[in-house]
């Protein structure tokens, strides 16, 4: 049965956290880690801060090969980060593990959502921390039932989900859109950052799962 960990850490714990933390005072989330070979490459977004001196810091990283940037969207970039293959961290032990990144964002402090195969897998995880020095925060761990994924096919949050059904109701992902980011927030309650981040972690979480699910059909 597959296990969903939530836990905290500490930027310094992790080479991808402190990387991350050196330059530009960014909003950084984690977006998907891909293997390659012996490397990892990890998709991360960015938002605020001076993305001039993010990207420089990243750059004149030892462990970093190369920092791409793919795309910016309203105000958000999307980068691709290239290690050098004897790099050893926390990203590398949720590869070996098979878990799947559900959530991560942060900037000093980092929250992550991971979900693993079983808890042989799970088990794994808190054995390569161990030896690699890692000090988590576990927040919470739980068995995903058959009640969650019926319930909820896709892994949205409460926030998340409130955020895409109004979207479609507004028509914001019409063409043209007959509704801005500012328009969602204001009718929320929150900020246009607070809603662009629920809209777009949902609609990723919506647009994996059926990506899955072509693919195992």
């Amino acid at each position: 049965m597959s296990i969903v960990a939530e836990f905290t850490i500490d930027a310094e714990q992790f080479l991808l956290g402190r990387v991350l933390r050196t330059g530009g005072g960014m909003n950084i989330e984690i977006e998907r880690v891909v293997p390659a070979s012996r490397r990892i490459m990890p998709y991360v977004w960015v938002s605020g801060g001076d993305r001039a001196e993010f990207e420089e810091s990243v750059r004149g990283t030892d462990e970093v090969r190369e920092l791409l940037h793919l795309d910016t969207i309203e105000g958000r970039s999307l980068y691709r980060i290239d290690w050098d293959e004897t790099v050893e961290s926390l990203i590398y032990g949720m590869v070996e593990t098979d878990a799947t990144i559900l959530e991560a964002h942060g900037g000093g402090s980092w929250l992550f959502r991971i979900r693993f195969n079983d808890h042989e897998s799970l088990s794994a995880f808190s054995d390569y921390c161990q030896r690699h020095d890692i000090r988590l925060n576990v927040r919470r761990v739980h068995n995903l039932t058959a009640e969650e994924v019926r319930d909820e096919p896709f892994d949205l949050t409460d926030e998340q989900r409130e955020a895409i059904e109004l979207a479609m109701e507004r028509g914001y992902f019409e063409v043209p859109r007959r509704a801005t980011l500012s328009d969602l927030a204001a009718e929320v309650g929150v900020s246009q950052q607070a809603v662009s981040e629920r809209l777009r972690r949902g609609t990723n979480k919506v647009m994996r799962a059926l990506v899955d699910g072509a693919i195992r059909s």
